[in-house]
């Protein structure tokens, strides 16, 4: 896989050693079970995966290669390069000026922007309408354009069910930037609606099998479906693809729980089923999924809580601390600044979307189990920053040195 030019600050000589080491060992990365690393009085477990992927670095080398070829210039992104705190401060601080904020409203007005700027389209991609202001503005939106591969990987394959007149159903966060791209590319080839998750898919259901009426549909699912949306004729043929940072297991659920509402609706026959369901599953991130199954095989170990490090707006990052959270005490934190000391952190609750402080979330153990993990927005440079205070809470620990060398031996 290619590798990418990004900044040093966001790099990890700890961090760094320890997925190479990794790496080496599991070239095939089939091995999902945590790294050790005993220091003594605490260790931690470090799951497999974590931390940039291939579609992040893809764009911080972009954005910076943007920066350093326009100095002159004023230069714009669309939004948040990534939702991480630490990456889009550093953008802002080199000069780079946000047009819209997470939710695609306006910070900066269009008519402030002309063909001279750099406007950079972040790794979620965007919608063929914010692409068209650009080009009548005379900017070429792909110039700089930071977009994952695997993101386009899901609108490329909407595009092919929808010219294999199927509907399109998007598993996605509606305001969630990725997603609002994915239904705009979506719906330039097929029908489009966009569901959050389970509830929403049953949901759907009763419309699709005549529990609910048609005229209710607008209502339910106001502003998630393309323009013509016609519930009587558009839920008769469904493929599934989805936000790449949604929970892989929660898309695949939802794809099998819709086929199998078509399947019984059409009385259809295993030979048939796909001229009314279309096979999507190639749609789900590398990435999500690894960072997802390495998470579940970190929380089958024993341990004394988690610390999952990445931004609060972190789709991905949130569902790995929704699969920590079953299992033991979870701290979503953005960075070490949020461990105030021994005893008390600042830590974001999912549920309440809001940042609440915890005491005493260290138990008072002779030997301490901390499991650690981050999104796939989160430099290794926070991580290792994370490591290190909660290592300098305790006393008598081995060097990295002797830790890394028991890791190498094992």
């Amino acid at each position: 896989m290619k590798s990418f030019e990004i900044p040093e600050i966001y790099k990890s000589g700890l961090i760094g050693k320890i997925k190479i080491s990794r790496r080496l060992a599991d070239k095939l990365k089939k091995d999902f079970e945590p790294t050790i690393l005993d220091f003594g009085p605490v260790r931690f477990l470090i799951a497999r995966h974590f931390g940039f992927c291939y579609g992040v670095e893809n764009a911080i080398e972009i954005a910076y290669k943007a920066i350093e070829e326009n100095e002159d210039k004023r230069i714009y992104l669309l939004s948040e390069m990534i939702h991480n705190p630490e990456v889009n401060a550093d953008l802002l601080s080199a000069g780079v000026k946000f047009i819209m904020d997470t939710n695609g409203n306006q910070i900066i007005p269009w008519e402030f922007i002309s063909e001279n700027d750099i406007v950079i389209v972040p790794a979620f991609g965007t919608t063929i309408e914010i692409q068209s202001i650009l080009k009548a503005k005379g900017i070429n939106p792909y110039l700089y354009d930071t977009t994952c591969p695997f993101v386009e990987k899901v609108w490329k394959k909407a595009n092919q069910i929808g010219r294999g007149q199927y509907t399109v159903i998007v598993h996605g966060k509606p305001n969630h930037e990725e997603t609002r791209a994915t239904a705009s590319h979506s719906k330039e080839a097929a029908p489009t609606l966009v569901i959050q998750n389970m509830e929403e898919a049953v949901l759907l259901a009763k419309f699709m099998k005549g529990q609910l009426p048609t005229s209710h549909f607008q209502k339910t699912f106001e502003g998630r479906f393309s323009d013509g949306f016609d519930p009587e004729k558009d839920l008769n043929k469904l493929g599934v693809v989805n936000q790449t940072t949604m929970l892989a297991s929660e898309t695949q659920a939802i794809s099998d729980y819709l086929k199998k509402v078509i399947v019984e609706k059409n009385k259809l026959t295993k030979e048939n089923t796909t001229d009314y369901f279309a096979d999507t599953r190639d749609t789900l991130c590398y990435a999500t999924n690894d960072n997802q199954n390495a998470t579940l095989a970190l929380i089958q170990h024993q341990a004394d809580l988690a610390i999952v490090a990445g931004g609060y707006n972190s789709s991905n990052t949130s569902h790995l601390v929704e699969l920590c959270e079953e299992k033991l005490p979870t701290y979503f934190i953005e960075s070490k600044d949020k461990i105030v000391d021994a005893t008390t952190i600042l830590h974001y609750n999912l549920h309440e979307k809001r940042e609440i402080e915890t005491t005493g979330f260290l138990p008072p153990k002779d030997k301490l189990n901390i499991i650690l993990t981050c999104g796939a927005s989160c430099p290794d440079s926070v991580v290792e920053g994370i490591l290190q205070k909660l290592l300098s809470f305790f006393e008598n620990t081995k060097t990295h040195e002797q830790v890394l060398e028991e890791i190498n031996a094992y």
